[in-house]
């Protein structure tokens, strides 16, 4: 009965031991489960932080380009306008113009002094047109320089800072474009 005893022991010894093995086991895949979550939750926070930067830097790059696009339009209208000037110009000097104009004028005295009048009208709206022509290249430059500007920026910032905080960081001021 003794040997009974040793051996129901014995057996129940085994079985505590293979338990306590199986709830060691057990514990430590439930920590590799729970680490496992953990990782994957880390990594979906970047993933989604590096997609809001994208969508951001998207959005800025938009509209970067709608304010460059908006200037080259507001050249290119004003630059119409003074093609219509110079049409409307030329227009009005068409040949009945002038001669009703010459018709008008009684000694060679009064011709020289009208054409000294023209001559210096046209001086006057050439040097209108360099102006205006160097402004729409100043601004062109100005606005390129501009985007460039905004673009070293925010490259800058990305350099300095971790990935998703760069664009944070420009669109709260922190960085000057």
């Amino acid at each position: 009965m003794t040997d009974n005893i040793d051996q129901t022991a014995h057996l129940t010894q085994k079985w505590l031991a293979e338990i306590q093995a199986l709830k060691q086991q057990m514990a430590k895949l439930q920590q590799k489960r729970d680490e496992a979550w953990e990782s994957s939750q880390k990594w979906r926070q970047l993933y989604n932080t590096e997609s809001e930067q994208r969508r951001a830097e998207a959005k800025m790059h938009q509209q970067a380009l709608a304010k460059q696009s908006e200037g080259i339009a507001s050249v290119k209208a004003e630059l119409q306008r003074f093609k219509a000037i110079n049409v409307d110009l030329t227009a009005e000097t068409t040949t009945t113009a002038v001669q009703s104009e010459l018709s008008q004028l009684t000694s060679v005295e009064e011709l020289k002094a009208k054409l000294v009048v023209v001559t210096k009208e046209r001086d006057h709206l050439i040097q209108a047109l360099k102006t205006e022509q160097e402004n729409h290249a100043q601004t062109l430059n100005n606005l390129t320089t501009a985007l460039g500007d905004a673009i070293d920026s925010l490259a800058k910032a990305r350099a300095a800072r971790g990935p998703g905080e760069a664009v944070e960081a420009v669109e709260a001021g922190e960085i000057s474009h």
